[in-house]
């Protein structure tokens, strides 16, 4: 007799999304510190993209120390346990976030640095643990689904934060804005005591406790495959293009050329950036549920679309000028047919979403106003799916190697800290408009990775016509 898959712990679910909003929610509110902090410490392009250095680099350097302790001692989570875990990362981001008000009352920029990379550091530990904890509190059959669904909330999270940040920081009365930079310490503050809080609640919640028996391996096998090699330098520059866009908007849409907007009245095409990542993952997400293909076209046309209606709803509730997003609805439409034309299928959809970013990103720079603006903001469309494709293409065929390979492929967010300060030296060297030369040749890169990758993968007789779902974006 067929034995019953086990139910899904519905009150772990619940709790575990919400660890998922709050990575979403701080990274996407970076946007809205990167201007402020360039205005309050007189820097140069480059040097506000430091902020994103400080808390990207920290992903990679805990992933890193995790890695070598976990080859020499054993897995620290496995001894610790995953709620534990989870716990000391909230911790951990808490004491990072309480950090801001001493950094803000000294002044001090590179204390508010390493203030971004302590909560980075928690964060890194959560996302080690929350990933596998989603797919051990029930069916394993069922796991990709409560990942989609937590992913979708990580990005409602992204949305939202700049939006709030945004908010706390320069909203005042009569339409005045607060540029002094203590304004920083009461949100941050709030979010440090809203991350103990958590992390007391998880303490004291009935989340089972869960170790993993798997060791890693000792050597780097995973080395051998040319298609992970590939995928990190694939993983390196995607997330370093994603963050790289939006981070670098601000100072673009100050241009007079463009919109000539002060960064405190930007936040709604923030806002649409990180929504947009929103539309494109709630659309990618469709294939994990059991649904006709005629049903599956059908939603992917109504999905996106009411995704972009809860980024409207979101910037009408806050008070944005809602009437400023409307001409990006032909931008959706673009995604949806990158979506048919991609047919589930990984590389294609890969290669496809590449060569519409790099287009996107060359039809920016050669235009200029709201046109050239949404241009740019359509890569955060483009970049939507991008990390369970590269994922699943990169470790297909590692077999006992897919950990360790995974592992290294979670170091790579690194490029998300590297690529943001390089575009804010091309731009102090060419301007602004100009610096999105470097998207261009990022997305030219991950085209060329989808046709290289194909053709090692038909070489070894690995199939790579499928979506492996259960390895979703981390940020």
């Amino acid at each position: 007799m067929k034995s019953k898959p086990p139910e899904t712990n519905r009150y772990s679910l619940y709790v575990l999304i919400t660890v998922f909003f709050f990575w979403g929610f701080v990274a996407a509110s970076n946007t809205v510190l990167i201007p402020f902090f360039k205005d309050n410490f007189d820097l140069l392009q480059w040097q506000s993209q430091l902020v994103d250095l400080a808390f990207y680099a920290a992903y990679f350097l805990g992933s890193l120390a995790y890695f070598l302790v976990s080859t020499r001692v054993g897995d620290p989570l496995n001894r610790l346990g995953y709620k534990k875990g989870l716990v000391l990362g909230f911790l951990i981001s808490g004491c990072g976030a309480a950090l801001f008000y001493p950094a803000a009352s000294m002044g001090s920029f590179g204390l508010l640095l390493l203030a971004l990379s302590v909560i980075g550091l928690g964060f890194t530990l959560q996302q080690i643990v929350a990933n596998p904890y989603m797919v051990a509190i029930g069916d394993p059959a069922t796991g990709a689904h409560r990942i989609n669904m937590a992913q979708g909330v990580n990005s409602l999270g992204t949305m939202t934060g700049p939006l709030l940040i945004s908010w706390a920081l320069f909203g005042q009365v009569q339409g005045e804005t607060a540029r002094e930079l203590t304004v920083v310490q009461i949100p941050y503050l709030i979010l440090a005591g809203c991350l103990v809080l958590f992390a007391i609640l998880l303490g004291r919640s009935h989340l089972p406790a869960i170790t993993s028996p798997e060791k890693m391996k000792h050597d780097l096998g995973a080395l051998r495959f040319p298609q992970l090699v590939l995928g990190m330098v694939a993983i390196f520059v995607y997330v370093g293009v994603e963050v790289s866009i939006q981070s670098n908007l601000p100072a673009l849409m100050a241009d007079p050329a463009m919109l000539g907007l002060d960064h405190t009245q930007t936040v709604h095409y923030i806002s649409l950036y990180w929504g947009s990542l929103m539309i494109g993952r709630w659309t990618g997400s469709i294939g994990v549920f059991q649904v006709t293909r005629t049903i599956k076209k059908l939603l992917w046309i109504v999905v996106p679309l009411v995704a972009f209606a809860v980024i409207l709803g979101v910037n009408q509730i806050k008070g944005s000028p809602m009437q400023d997003l409307l001409g990006y609805l032909p931008f959706i439409f673009i995604c949806i047919l990158g979506f048919f034309m991609g047919k589930d299928q990984p590389a294609r959809t890969l290669l496809l979403f590449s060569l519409l970013g790099m287009i996107m990103m060359l039809a920016g720079i050669f235009l200029d106003g709201q046109l050239a603006v949404f241009a740019f903001v359509s890569g955060g469309l483009f970049c939507s799916i991008m990390w369970p494709c590269i994922f699943a293409l990169s470790i297909a065929g590692l077999g006992k190697y897919t950990n360790q390979g995974s592992s290294l492929l979670v170091m790579m967010i690194l490029g998300g800290a590297l690529i943001p300060p390089l575009q804010g030296y091309v731009a102090d060297l060419t301007g602004i408009h100009m610096s999105y030369w470097i998207p261009v040749l990022c997305f030219g890169f991950l085209a060329f990775y989808a046709w290289r990758v194909k053709a090692v993968l038909e070489a070894q007789g690995i199939r790579y016509d499928t979506m492996d779902q259960e390895h979703i974006e981390p940020v």
